[in-house]
């Protein structure tokens, strides 16, 4: 389908070109949103490139926070030396996604605002509530081992498939985008949406607005983190669950615990029932598992995708047993 293209000068040129256009979109570096239009899930009538906008940087905030531009790749993010040092969570989670090739192009932006790779919606010639709201969700009945066990509907089973905003919203990072009338900032564990009866919508970024950056603050002090991702295949492939944890261990106990998982939910789950469950009390395995168990006790797994309870546990224990090894 044809379609009208604008390359944007600036970040209030961009803003202003998608205004009252509903079917425009914005266009980085095109690793979702190419195949979209190829698989016919999106037919924009334009497209405006915003990936030659300055949005690139990578800078330290006087706080010892993190600001990472919307433009930034995720190779480039990955290999970075404050990320590598300060934020292993999350230049884990860049490395275990994708491809090399892809980690090139993709943006930090771009890959908040992925969409799911669930089969069905990526096949047009099946009903997704996601694709085109009351259609129904193939899903449900169907092929479900990559869906999710928390946080679904009757309206949308589907997952979120990015590694990198598991971390990030471990790590209580914040998205910052631009609208008509300024700049706005959102956490990102309240910029993902669960389904709901709106599974078309993903996220809550108002319509026309840019995002132009991601914040991170710093690390509590003695913090440790990680990332583990559990697939069918060692690379190119998505979680089937993933755990990003950073933890600080007091005199042998749970002083501070962040945990997300990935590959479960509509959304990066964040923990938070298991890190109430690490409050204070001592660092050990036994404590871990019954934070899992807190977590998991309102999983609600599909006909097809129960393993991913105990996968899941599992993770979680092994992960948060590997950061107390290593001190």
């Amino acid at each position: 389908m044809p379609f009208a293209y604008h390359r944007a000068t600036s970040v209030a040129d961009a803003v202003t070109a998608v205004a009252d256009r509903p079917d425009a979109v914005f266009l980085a570096g095109g690793t979702n949103l190419v195949d979209h239009m190829k698989l016919g899930i999106l037919e924009p009538s334009l497209v405006v490139d915003v990936g030659h906008l300055p949005l690139t940087d990578i800078e330290q905030l006087p706080d010892g926070g993190l600001r990472i531009g919307a433009d930034v790749r995720n190779s480039d993010l990955a290999a970075h030396p404050i990320v590598r040092t300060r934020y292993p969570i999350l230049a884990r989670a860049l490395l275990s996604a994708a491809s090399g090739q892809l980690r090139n192009l993709a943006t930090t932006a771009g890959n908040l605002l992925q969409r799911t790779r669930c089969v069905y919606f990526q096949d047009v010639t099946t009903p997704c509530n996601k694709r085109t709201p009351g259609a129904g969700c193939s899903a449900l009945g169907g092929y479900v081992r990559y869906h999710a066990i928390l946080g679904a509907s009757e309206h949308c089973v589907a997952v979120h498939p990015s590694d990198m905003a598991v971390a990030m919203a471990a790590l209580d990072a914040a998205v910052l985008y631009v609208e008509r009338d300024g700049e706005h900032r959102t956490p990102l564990t309240d910029f993902h949406r669960l389904p709901g009866d709106r599974p078309d919508r993903d996220t809550t970024l108002p319509p026309g607005a840019l995002i132009t950056a991601v914040e991170i603050p710093p690390p509590p002090e003695r913090a440790r983190s990680t990332y583990r991702k559990v697939r069918d295949r060692a690379s190119y492939a998505f979680a089937l669950t993933s755990v990003a944890a950073e933890l600080v261990v007091d005199d042998g106990a749970v002083a501070s615990a962040r945990i997300a998982l990935g590959g479960v939910a509509h959304k990066p789950w964040r923990a938070t029932r298991a890190e109430q469950a690490l409050q204070d009390v001592p660092a050990t395995e036994d404590a871990f598992r019954r934070a899992a168990d807190a977590e998991l006790a309102h999983a609600q797994p599909l006909s097809g995708n129960e393993f991913k309870v105990e996968l899941t546990r599992r993770a979680i224990l092994a992960t948060l047993t590997d950061l107390t090894e290593q001190r």
